[in-house]
């Protein structure tokens, strides 16, 4: 009997989860029983993360001992910076800057040689990696730019204190409150290549870090991460021509040319956090004067739904056409969009670490042997 080839695991199911469902045909996102919409409107992502690595939205007082003990973990080992500084001097890419630094955490975690199978002791050592990316990729994004990195402040919002540590000011509450939605927008989305990928290595019982630093590895790659960065840079493309937008993406089209930001693995309608993010552009272009990225997304999406029907092909807005505008509006460098994807993202990866483990089987697929049949070995001598 010939064994059926799913080639990249499409369509095979690997595990169970109680931690997040996508309906790709009705748009809908759900953490753990909550639809999206409600947590991105209602919840801080300090409250999701709570509900995802526990699973239940934390209580007023759970909430101020679970915010402050993440806050309490920001600050990085003098020698981290000082190998960012090198990292920084050489220009490597922010997200391999990222991988190198998450690695790097266990050095200094006193908890580090705690028995693999300790599950709280896991959460604790996540919750510090957790904690501290924010730490890692601000730190070092000023170190490349030649500034100090800004010490972190434990009375601001996981999102808030990340801003405050980019640009040394502390964000307005617009721009604050944006970000820790699109935190929330981000941080878990079923079995994605980099989800999987901490699991896999998770599966083993290797610790979190190296879980953690597996999937930074998946989503380092451009058919994962990036599609954020390709959208903003094909607006600023648009925004230094001489063409309107209609005229852009009419270009683009009888090109052949694909327009980043529209289509999902997943989605056959619009992305249900493409709606919210595009809200939230809408508040940041009315709280900072700057129309010209909501005008250039909103005249593209007219264009491919009005006139190329797209969303009837199953081809529509992801999370990814409106993060780059919203992250560019909110001063954060472009080459940073994938790297903050992770930030987000560690958060469900954790969560989905903890939950394999507690039912653990080592993750071990079959391949299917293509090559030569019998042949006969040759002595070097005689080859």
């Amino acid at each position: 009997m010939t064994e059926q080839l799913a080639k990249g695991l499409e369509g095979v199911v690997v595990a169970e989860s109680e931690l997040s469902h996508i309906d790709g045909d009705a748009g809908e996102l759900v953490y753990r029983g909550y639809d999206i919409e409600d947590l991105a409107a209602g919840a801080s992502y300090e409250e999701v993360l709570y509900l995802l690595w526990h699973g239940s939205l934390p209580t007023r007082e759970q909430l101020e001992r679970f915010s402050g003990a993440m806050a309490s973990e920001h600050a990085l080992d003098g020698n981290l910076i000082e190998t960012l500084d090198v990292l920084a001097a050489e220009d490597e890419r922010p997200m391999a800057a990222l991988r190198t630094g998450v690695s790097m955490l266990s050095a200094t975690d006193p908890e580090a040689q705690a028995a693999l199978r300790d599950s709280d002791a896991a959460r604790r050592k996540g919750r510090r990696v957790i904690a501290r990316i924010p730490t890692i990729l601000a730190a070092y994004d000023r170190l490349r730019r030649g500034k100090q990195p800004v010490e972190p402040d434990e009375d601001l919002s996981h999102a808030a204190n990340f801003l405050y540590m980019l640009t040394g000011e502390p964000p307005g509450e617009v721009a604050a409150e944006t970000f820790d939605m699109a935190l929330t927008l981000h941080a878990d989305h079923g079995l994605n290549a980099s989800t999987f990928g901490s699991m896999v290595v998770a599966s083993t019982f290797a610790d979190v870090y190296s879980s953690i630093t597996g999937g930074i590895g998946a989503l380092s790659g451009p058919l994962h991460g990036g599609a954020n960065q390709d959208v903003m840079e094909a607006l600023i493309e648009l925004d230094e021509s001489d063409m309107t937008a209609h005229e852009w993406v009419i270009e683009k089209v009888e090109q052949g040319e694909r327009v980043p930001g529209w289509g999902h693995r997943v989605y056959n309608v619009t992305d249900p956090r493409a709606r919210i993010l595009r809200s939230k552009l809408e508040d940041l272009a009315s709280a900072s004067g700057e129309t010209k990225w909501l005008e250039y997304t909103s005249t593209i999406a007219e264009y491919l739904v009005d006139e190329q029907n797209l969303p009837e092909d199953g081809i529509a807005p992801n999370v990814d056409f409106y993060s780059g505008s919203v992250y560019y509006q909110l001063g954060i460098p472009i080459d940073m969009y994938t790297p903050i994807f992770a930030m987000s993202r560690s958060g469900g990866w954790l969560a989905h670490i903890l939950e394999y483990q507690a039912d653990n089987r080592l993750i071990r697929p079959r391949g299917r042997y293509t090559g030569p049949d019998s042949r006969v070995f040759v002595e070097l001598d005689d080859r």
